[in-house]
């Protein structure tokens, strides 16, 4: 198997740079497309033939060094009462939003071995399917996130509503997280038991926070998803968007990569964050819509950064924008394997 980003993740020397990019399975690619034009995401999630397919749809056509599990961080919130669906043009929308006291006693605990078992039959598929060519990442979102969608009813910008139950009722909002950390961390050794060989953990909006209200907040609960975890094995990345303030307080919570975005110079990053650690990262995903010379130039400048020190995985600062033409991810996968030998 081609184990370059395991042992990157472990920080173990590697013949050349691991390379893999968040939303990699996804809109840009016509094979994608297709499935899309007869299916919605959610039917695609639920049905394991087609995720599967979609998963291995970019390990086909670009020379990556892991895939990464069809699927979406709201999953989990279905089963626990919280239904949700997405609306064209604006992404997820909550059927009932959680914005009080009651609203969080009503949650349902849930075994994820029964109430997403699609997703872990998934893994199992696509594993054998991969037959052993890059390993399989697993992920699930942490708790700050789901927490604002949850009470946002959707996406946000300011997420005045999440603060705002944050700062005005803390211990509902402690209840809210120790939930999604419950789950989600019997979520994620679910996934591993059913195949994964890493997982991700998702702090997509936890930029929204200073530094202080990140320890008060959301540390406490993604520091205990990651050591439940720990134990299991499989190495854990920790990521999240518009970080640079928070990379030592993400770090304390744990993982063995830090996902780092464009925001802060790899070198910085890494600095901050210690090398005791792995880093991911951290090209700006709108450069794969510019000019290649752009692109490969960035690219360039994070490798010199990462001085060819044992721990770096090259990714993306966050998604694969739908927009971004195949063959300029193809020729950033194969710059960086050559570029970084």
């Amino acid at each position: 198997m081609n184990d370059t980003f395991l042992r990157a993740c472990r920080l173990e020397p590697t013949d050349s740079t691991p390379v893999w990019f968040m939303r990699q399975a996804g809109r840009y690619m016509s094979e994608y497309r297709a499935i899309r034009a007869r299916h919605t995401l959610l039917e695609i999630c639920r049905q394991p033939e087609l995720a599967a397919e979609v998963t291995l749809q970019p390990v086909n056509r670009i020379d990556v060094d892991a895939a990464i599990l069809f699927s979406d961080l709201l999953l989990p919130l279905d089963p626990l009462g919280i239904p949700f669906d997405f609306v064209k043009g604006e992404g997820p929308a909550i059927e009932r939003p959680v914005r009080s006291a009651d609203d969080v006693r009503r949650l349902t605990r849930f075994e994820p071995r029964e109430a997403l078992e699609h997703v872990l039959a998934t893994i199992r598929l696509v594993r054998r399917e991969l037959d052993g060519r890059v390993p399989l990442i697993g992920f699930a979102g942490a708790p700050f996130t789901l927490a604002s969608y949850a009470i946002e009813g959707g996406a946000s910008r300011a997420y005045a509503l999440t603060k705002g139950l944050m700062y005005s009722e803390p211990e509902v909002w402690h209840r809210l997280c120790e939930t999604f950390a419950e789950v989600v961390s019997d979520y994620l050794l679910a996934q591993i038991e059913a195949g994964v060989q890493a997982v991700q953990l998702f702090d997509s909006w936890v930029g929204a926070l200073s530094v202080r209200d990140y320890r008060e907040f959301a540390l406490p609960h993604t520091q205990r998803i990651i050591s439940a975890v720990a134990g299991s094995g499989v190495p854990v990345i920790h990521f999240g968007t518009g970080t640079a303030t928070l990379l030592e307080a993400m770090t304390e919570a744990g993982g063995d990569v830090v996902g780092v975005d464009w925001r802060v110079a790899l070198d910085e990053a890494w600095e901050r964050i210690g090398t005791d650690k792995a880093v991911q990262g951290n090209l700006d995903p709108t450069l794969l819509l510019g000019p290649v010379h752009r692109m490969l130039d960035g690219a360039e400048a994070i490798l010199r950064q990462a001085g060819g020190r044992p721990g770096h995985i090259f990714n993306l600062g966050h998604g694969i924008l739908p927009e971004t033409p195949v063959e300029n991810v193809q020729a950033l996968a194969h710059f960086v394997h050559a570029r970084g030998a």
